[in-house]
């Protein structure tokens, strides 16, 4: 355009709406001296040489001042900013009553100046104006809507099922019509609400609720299916998911309500997915001021901070304004990762990356004397239930005595909260990962009964390392007065997506073209996300008033089979038929179903209806004690018997050297039951 070349040759730089701005000035400066020229035109049968002169003089003398009194009044009223890819009805209203108003404000001038004129001439003017000033602001959706009648013609276009009549909805239909990156085009509607069945939605048939799934994919031959009802249940999701995963076709959706709030609704923003999604459950509400007052301005310590429940714990730890977080960790490499990410989203944030081992008590006790965390998360453990099978010895060393050791010097550095990471393996467990993790909860109940009835000094020092993590350096006691230390546990189920997950495992296998390899068709599992697992941590510690094992609710059991065969038709594959399933034998220690409480432990609820506190098994804490030191030199000696050492003290542990036996177990036949659900 010349009137922008010649601006920039003078060295003014414009923003590219303000080009738009210009060339809708002169768009509009062009639509309205034809539309009154046009009426006079039409009000005498189209033949030039009948116009009076007068008429045509009057009109061509004040077309200028009137074009300019428009662009005024059309920049005030916001006419010029507005964005032509997303024209609405606001746009068309204020151009209607702009237009109008302009039109009247011309008739009362020409009138005045020239004498009257032909009605039909202020009438026709009036609507040539309005429908041209608003031809070039709807021209780009009126351009987009015809190439959206093109894709369904299209063969190579995806045919899309949209879930979700409403505003998610809408938004998402609008920007895939739109978008020119993709040939996708949605052919049909499902929404569970009754009344809107039978009617459209941008043109759009709504054909039906969740029942009409199926049906409505072959009647319209849709290959990909869009949910876009971010306020729905995960149960509802979980439902009309899994109907969605029996069709074959691509499945994406919105990850969630928090999109639609910020206005982050589109197609870019659908995500694909998830055998996680699948497993969809009601998160933990976690009251996030409740736990923002218990860390906010407090040194907080995460031991395993670089696995996947520390990192998260740091994260979320990060977001509620500690005074300092440190993170340490034996892995370098992991808690680098989450190191550098955190200085990325927080870079306010006072983080202390140490790297070292919960079993090194001099190393242990020199992070505590120089740091003296408030909170302790202890997440630092060996969880993987077949190596722990071929390592024993390794799984008490890091588990076991790398809890006492923490435990201790968290006790003996003033720590205010203790909060242990425990598993529901840890329930009549039948391999040594699972007895490691008992011993675990046995040690911090003894810590914390131990406080309460006033006999530290009873708690004995067992450190393979004897200097300067002695707590008692001056031998006068007085570093066990007023101790008053909360210890607790948490125990989770299998975590979704952390380290050593089955789902990582199962689609390398559906990767490489299978097999996908499960230990038993009927193993079940409870699962959680890491993000709901880590609101339970938190929670804990600010439920924490010492003692308690904090149990989650984890709903519903799942069958590992379910799972897998799930996870390839996500990918696109046929179980049994393009990626087939092999069942590999349950492995050494592993049980078909993890229970959540012992039988002698009951339940109490606490103030989230998702979390309970299990009543400890009571056991003598002194002789526990003494039971630990001979476990301890047996581990390091790394010795044959070390179960045997384990039995004696972790009663509910009964070591496996078969495959366990369970079909008559009618908790597990209540379980599988609940599973097929």
């Amino acid at each position: 355009m010349g009137i922008v070349r010649f601006l920039r040759s003078k060295g003014i730089s414009l923003e590219h709406w303000q080009i738009i701005a210009i060339f809708l000035v002169l768009c509009d400066a062009v639509a309205i001296s034809a539309a009154y020229l046009g009426a006079l035109f039409l009000r005498f049968d189209g033949v030039f040489s009948q116009i009076p002169r007068h008429f045509l003089r009057g009109t061509m003398r004040v077309i200028l001042p009137y074009i300019m009194l428009c662009v005024v009044c059309f920049w005030k009223g916001k006419m010029y900013q507005d964005m032509w890819r997303f024209a609405s009805f606001s746009v068309l209203s204020r151009t209607l009553v702009l237009s109008f108003a302009t039109s009247a404000v011309h008739a009362a001038g020409i009138t005045l100046l020239y004498g009257r004129y032909p009605l039909s001439y202020y009438l026709l003017g009036a609507l040539f104006q309005f429908l041209f000033l608003l031809a070039p602001r709807f021209s780009y959706r009126m351009l987009q809507y015809l190439r959206s009648l093109h894709k369904i013609h299209n063969s190579g276009a995806g045919r899309v099922m949209l879930i979700g009549a409403g505003s998610a909805g809408q938004m998402i239909l609008r920007d895939l019509n739109s978008a020119k990156e993709t040939n996708d085009r949605v052919v049909c509607i499902i929404d569970d609400n009754p009344n809107k069945w039978n009617r459209t939605m941008e043109g759009v048939p709504i054909v039906g609720g969740r029942d009409s799934i199926f049906a409505s994919v072959k009647k319209y031959s849709v290959n990909k299916i869009y949910l876009a009802i971010p306020s729905a249940s995960a149960k509802d999701k979980r439902d009309i998911l899994a109907i969605c995963n029996e069709t074959g076709c691509e499945l994406k959706q919105l990850p969630g309500m928090y999109q639609f709030v910020l206005g982050q609704v589109s197609v870019s923003a659908m995500k694909h997915v998830s055998v996680e999604d699948l497993l969809g459950r009601e998160p933990v509400k976690a009251d996030m001021e409740e736990v923002y007052s218990f860390i906010s301005g407090k040194t907080v310590l995460v031991t395993g901070g670089g696995g996947s429940i520390g990192s998260e714990l740091c994260r979320q730890i990060a977001a509620h304004a500690p005074r300092q977080l440190i993170l340490f960790d034996v892995y370098e490499n992991s808690a680098y990762e989450i190191q550098q990410e955190l200085k990325r989203k927080y870079p306010e944030l006072d983080l202390v990356v140490l790297i070292g081992s919960v079993r090194d008590s001099r190393r242990i006790f020199q992070v505590f004397e120089r740091y003296r965390p408030q909170i302790v998360y202890h997440a630092a453990a060996h969880k993987h239930v077949p190596l722990m099978e071929d390592s024993p010895c390794e799984s008490i060393k890091n588990n076991a005595l790398g809890t006492y050791k923490t435990a201790y010097a968290a006790m003996v550095h003033g720590c205010e909260t203790f909060v242990l990471i425990s598993t529901d393996k840890a329930v009549n467990p039948t391999n040594i990962m699972g007895a490691s993790k008992r011993l675990c909860e046995m040690i911090i109940q003894s810590f914390n009964a131990k406080i309460v009835q006033g006999k530290v000094r009873d708690i004995p020092q067992l450190f393979t390392h004897v200097g300067m993590e002695n707590a008692d350096k001056d031998g006068s006691g007085r570093i066990f007065d007023n101790i008053r230390t909360r210890f607790v546990a948490v125990r989770f189920g299998n975590v979704l997506g952390s380290n050593g997950s089955v789902i990582p495992l199962f689609r390398k296998q559906i990767e490489n073209g299978g097999p996908v390899t499960v230990t038993h068709p009927d193993i079940i599992r409870y699962f959680m996300t890491i993000p709901e697992a880590v609101s339970l941590v938190m929670l804990a510690g600010t439920y924490a008033k010492g003692g308690e094992i904090f149990v989650l609710d984890m709903g519903s059991p799942v069958k590992i089979d379910t799972l897998a065969r799930n996870l390839i038709k996500l990918s696109g594959y046929k179980p049994d038929v393009d990626i087939k399933i092999e069942y590999s034998g349950l492995r050494p220690g592993e049980k078909l179903y993890e229970e959540k409480l012992m039988a002698e432990e009951g339940i109490q609820k606490t103030a989230n209806n998702l979390i309970y506190i299990g009543k400890p098994i009571a056991f003598d804490e002194d002789r526990f004690f003494g039971q630990l030191a001979p476990l301890m030199d047996a581990a390091y000696a790394n010795k044959e018997n070390i179960r045997d050492l384990v039995s004696a003290i972790v009663t509910t542990y009964h070591p496996e050297t078969e495959n366990p036996t369970v079909k008559k177990d009618p908790t597990y036949h209540r379980l599988i039951h609940e599973a097929d659900q």
